[in-house]
């Protein structure tokens, strides 16, 4: 074999391997993602809507173009007071199509800047268009409002209303995890489920307890804090290195690698609110049966018996009593 063959080889081999990594630290599914450039091209398309899930008095002040706003976040808006999703699909359908959405949009969804960390808000109408069945049409615009503020885009302050269409949900039930499936896994009845705890680290230990006990679900797989997987960049003020409000497959990928992508894979955090933003990422990264569990810590948590906790710790009710107290002197003082 020649000297010069080898070379070739080598080269070769070195070649296809950086495509392949290359590829390999891509979205599986980038279309799920937008830039704001990729947004402004759709942006007078009537068979594209693009959805503002900031509180209305930021939609107001200015928005997106022919941005359409449910009248307060998305977050609430789509979910009950409870924060969990509506039982009841037709409510879902009659809301959608009235604003505007019809089974043949296309919607982008974007949020509130990016120092607010609400793209996990953004995430709620992102999970809950696909677990309705809104395959393909469902798009998230990376890093909210800001990329298209820094893009140089024009705003605007008047109100858009679409004209009324028809949607109708072909729910893909896999997609909303139950409490019930979760007991099931809790108590190692349902093997082969891969669970994702996107709350914080004392949350998950049960340091930061914020339902009647705190601790995590027994055999979660890991904890991934959904305020990690941010892109950083320096802040120019401070200096300090800050989440910038966008993700990245660079970014992303490594906190899920040990993760097999062929078996289901549960997310949830308190609200279920924060675990919609792991959801939108396994999506992006390929997983083939990924799920939010829209009841998450706040339900689990709150019930004394019967959901086991691993990290266990109840709240102390007694500290609620002495804030009391101390409000009430701060009260009396004035």
């Amino acid at each position: 074999m020649s000297k010069k063959f080898v070379t070739v080889f080598l080269v070769a081999v070195f070649l296809l391997s950086a495509s392949g990594l290359a590829f390999a630290a891509g979205w599986a599914n980038p279309e799920l993602l937008m830039s704001a450039k990729e947004v402004k091209k759709v942006a007078e398309n009537a068979n594209w809507v693009i959805l503002d899930c900031r509180k209305l008095e930021d939609y107001v002040k200015g928005h997106i173009p022919g941005a359409i706003s449910l009248g307060k976040q998305c977050k609430k808006a789509l979910r009950d007071t409870t924060s969990r999703a509506f039982s009841d699909i037709s409510k879902y359908e009659k809301l959608l199509g009235k604003i505007g959405i019809g089974n043949d949009s296309h919607v982008v969804i974007y949020g509130e800047h990016i120092v607010s960390d609400t793209m996990k808000d953004t995430a709620v109408a992102f999970w809950l268009l696909e677990y309705l069945g809104h395959d393909g049409k469902t798009h998230v615009l990376n890093g909210g409002i800001d990329d298209w503020i820094n893009a140089g885009y024009s705003m605007d302050n008047k109100p858009t209303i679409k004209s009324a269409r028809n949607f109708k949900a072909r729910v893909v039930s896999s997609r909303l995890a139950t409490t019930g499936e979760i007991l099931q896994i809790a108590k190692g009845k349902k093997k082969g489920v891969q669970l994702i705890d996107a709350r914080s680290e004392k949350e998950n230990q049960g340091k930061d307890i914020r339902a009647v006990r705190g601790g995590k679900v027994p055999n979660t797989t890991i904890n991934v804090s959904h305020k990690d997987t941010y892109e950083k960049s320096k802040d120019p003020a401070t200096g300090e290195m800050v989440d910038n409000g966008f993700i990245t497959p660079e970014t992303v990928a490594g906190f899920y690698k040990g993760l097999d992508k062929n078996k289901r894979t549960i997310a949830y955090c308190q609200t279920g609110t924060r675990s919609t933003l792991t959801y939108l990422q396994l999506r992006l990264l390929g997983f083939k049966n990924p799920a939010n569990w829209d009841e998450s810590w706040r339900v689990w948590g709150s019930h004394p018996a019967g959901y086991p906790v691993d990290n266990e710790q109840f709240f102390d009710f007694t500290k609620l009593k002495k804030l009391e107290k101390k409000v009430e002197a701060l009260e009396g003082a004035k």
